[in-house]
């Protein structure tokens, strides 16, 4: 197929499947679907639209072991990254998924057919190789942990037919396919383009960096980040695109284009790192800035960083023949506020004053207000954040009391929602035990997979509350650990989240029963009753600990308000 100048040649399945369209989308009809995952859809987009040329389909077995091991497609063709349709056993039963089948491939979220894979085999990966070999192996990696808890124990390896591009309903004028970036350049007359590779905000570093080095090689800028999955933690994608928005008009004239990349980054380092450098290469770029510690996730459980701060660049250095794309090393920039300049760290005289402000004092200043000053980011940027990222008065926050059967919780609960929106600033929604299983989970039972998912449900709608901006106050029994910190991690993606233990005793709660509740569970009239037939963990790290049976529930409502106003979340009282 005629491709433009950038680049090498592009295996764009859609333009290439594009005439026989109408017979693909009849047969997909006909055939067993797999329904994508969100990863899954980010890799089928890429290979569809030719950004992971050389690959035409996900990686067979052969493909997938030479990678692993070397870096290489089985035809030698340098690639890095494994590729894989991963399914479960009980997928291939029902679909019947074996070698020479065809099979479509469905998006989950709207089931639209995307394409068809005609099967080269079904195979079990090496995972524990995989995981040393490409990301480093250890456990705490991001990577590491989707292979082994998410990622299904086989993969489906086989060429792909292309039927509908991915229906997107964002930025869709920044979604430039390989060859359309391609085309765009040739249009602007670009012979040279330095791809800049991010998953967060830019400031002005980013932007004296950039400009430092397209102006050395006579070149122009792609502003190309990743708008796929990222880091858990990381700004969302609407955020950062406002803000590289924001930041384009402060580019020299005509320098600068912004496109957006659907991927799915695996935070891997060395490994990604030529990824990327195929992938930019695929877009028509001639270089790629490489920064330190490219694409690594940070550091593991114990404060050790996954990869070396050079490792990648050493990594795209030694294929860069290959690659067919130059490796820019990333500059570190300091500002020197003596004469209001950016430089690159190691071109700064001994003893010339600098600033610089990391990325936890940035997230700091954010969540607390204070100013984020003009030599650091443009103030059209700074507005963009703030909006993203309100006060800690106007955060959302969730308040989960867990504590025995009448052991004050649901009152404290409700005093606590009282006292919130008497002082007002912001919604309060409370979810008591007993109102969540009437209205959300009738037909659950006692069993602990059921606990287990009404405490999912209650997170859930806590953590949609958070995000808006509303107080949560939550009041279940919710007995298990395991239960507990899941609603943590949901809730926390949005904002904080409280554990407070109604630790009054299971005696106490008892013996002032009025609703002879306990008794009956005695009597057996309620099975899987907690503290009668069924457990109760005590929670291994509250927030706040507090016990009717030693304090009024006003007293315990007012160390939670001060546990809520010494984190910044309320007005000062």
């Amino acid at each position: 197929m005629a491709n433009p100048p950038h680049g090498g040649e592009l295996k764009d399945l859609i333009a290439r499947d594009a005439p026989k369209h109408k017979e693909l989308a009849a047969e997909a009809e006909s055939l067993p679907a797999v329904y994508l995952t969100e990863r899954q859809l980010c890799d089928l987009e890429l290979i569809i639209s030719g950004g992971f040329s050389p690959l035409e389909g996900f990686m067979n077995e052969k493909d997938y072991n030479g990678v692993v091991a070397e870096n290489r497609l089985s035809d030698g063709n340098l690639f890095s990254m494994p590729i894989t349709l991963d399914v479960s056993q009980a997928q291939i039963d029902e679909l019947g998924v074996k070698a020479g089948a065809r099979i479509t491939l469905r998006d989950f979220r709207d089931d639209r057919n995307l394409a068809i894979i005609t099967v080269d085999d079904v195979y079990k990966p090496d995972k524990t190789k995989e995981a040393k070999e490409v990301f480093g192996g250890d456990g705490d990696h991001p990577a590491v942990k989707y292979l082994y808890e998410t990622a299904q124990e086989f993969y489906v390896g086989g060429k792909l037919d292309a039927i509908n591009r991915l229906e997107h309903y964002d930025y869709v004028a920044l979604r430039y396919t390989p060859a359309e970036m391609r085309l765009h350049f040739d249009k602007l007359g670009w012979q040279k383009i330095v791809a800049f590779q991010t998953r967060n905000p830019m400031h002005r570093a980013h932007r004296e960096l950039t400009v430092r080095a397209a102006r050395a090689r006579q070149a122009n800028v792609l502003i190309h980040p990743v708008v796929g999955l990222t880091k858990p933690g990381d700004i969302d994608h609407f955020t950062r695109v406002r803000v590289y928005q924001a930041l384009l008009p402060r580019y020299p004239n005509g320098m600068a284009v912004l496109g957006l990349l659907p991927l799915a980054m695996r935070m891997g380092g060395p490994r990604e790192a030529i990824w990327h450098a195929i992938i930019r290469k695929n877009f028509g770029a001639t270089h790629f800035i490489v920064g330190r510690d490219h694409a690594g996730p940070g550091k593991n459980k114990k404060g050790e960083e996954f990869y070396g701060p050079y490792d990648a660049q050493y990594a795209v250095e030694k294929y860069k023949n290959e690659l067919g794309i130059e490796v820019v090393p990333f500059q570190m920039m300091t500002y020197l506020p003596d004469s209001d300049e950016y430089r690159p760290k190691d071109e700064v005289p001994a003893g010339v004053r600098t600033l610089d402000i990391s990325g936890t004092e940035l997230r700091n200043r954010l969540r607390t207000g204070r100013e984020i000053p003009e030599w650091f980011s443009y103030p059209e940027v700074v507005r963009v954040l703030r909006e993203s990222h309100p006060p800690r008065s106007a955060q959302g926050f969730t308040v989960f009391l867990t504590g025995y059967q009448n052991s004050g919780k649901d009152a404290i609960a409700r005093a606590l929602h009282v006292t919130l929106n008497q002082q007002g600033g912001r919604s309060v929604s409370l979810l008591l035990g007993e109102t969540v299983r009437a209205e959300l989970s009738s037909e659950l039972g006692f069993s602990r997979a059921d606990r287990t998912r009404n405490i999912g449900r209650i997170a859930f709608v806590a953590s949609e509350l958070t995000r808006s901006g509303a107080a949560v106050i939550a009041a279940p029994i919710a007995p298990f650990e395991d239960a507990r910190q899941h609603a943590k991690e949901l809730v926390e993606k949005y904002g904080d989240f409280y554990l407070v233990h109604v630790a009054t005793s299971l005696e106490h709660a008892e013996k002032t029963d009025k609703r002879g509740i306990y008794a009956k569970a005695r009597a057996g009239e309620i099975k899987g009753f907690t503290g009668v037939d069924d457990p109760y963990e005590t929670p291994a790290k509250a927030s706040l600990t507090v016990d009717i049976e030693k304090t009024s529930v006003r007293s315990a409502v007012h160390q939670i308000v001060l546990m809520l106003e010494s984190e910044g979340l309320l007005d000062r009282l």
